[in-house]
């Protein structure tokens, strides 16, 4: 695989289409996989989806796929009084994967702060030279989703950042 915009190939399978063409994309299918979860032959149990964490249980399976080093729960650089933990970090690509779950009392609002400061603070981490966010909106609570996507994501001199809201 062929690094491209500091991170492997497999990593941007998660954002990026191929080619300019589009193709089915693990945070992009993210709702899909969810749903096909539910769908269990003789009423046999499932994984429920139902807070952030669930979120990050099913995505830190899914990243298996792809990387064979996943640090889960990393301490982050202390960042305006305190330090926090990064859900994934991948050390062999330099990146992390926030992931973030809408529910009802986190407005647009709220959910751009702490994309901000998640930003801010991963900027500090040494291996993070991509900072990937991947928010599971099921209910479509955000507020022109794209509009935040396109404001959080982009390239700076010490990491490139991309924002998913899904379903789209």
């Amino acid at each position: 695989m062929e690094p491209q915009f500091g991170c492997s190939l497999a990593v941007l399978q998660l954002y990026l289409p191929r080619n300019g063409a589009r193709r089915p994309q693990v945070a992009e299918r993210l709702h899909a996989v969810i749903r096909q979860l539910r769908e269990r032959r003789e009423e046999r149990p499932t994984l429920e989806v139902e807070d952030e964490y669930d979120v990050q249980d099913l995505f830190h399976a899914l990243l298996i796929i792809y990387f064979d080093d996943i640090r889960k729960e990393e301490w982050s650089p202390s960042y305006a009084g305190g330090a926090s933990r990064m859900d994934f970090l991948l050390p062999e690509v330099e990146s992390v994967v926030e992931i973030k779950m809408t529910r009802p009392s986190l407005t647009t609002k709220q959910l751009g702060e702490q994309l901000t400061v998640d930003v801010a603070k991963y900027k500090q981490h040494p291996m993070c030279r991509s900072l990937y966010c991947v928010v599971y909106d099921p209910a479509g609570r955000t507020s022109n989703p794209r509009s935040v996507e396109n404001d959080l994501s982009g390239d700076n001199e010490k990491m490139t950042v991309r924002v998913m809201i899904v379903p789209r």
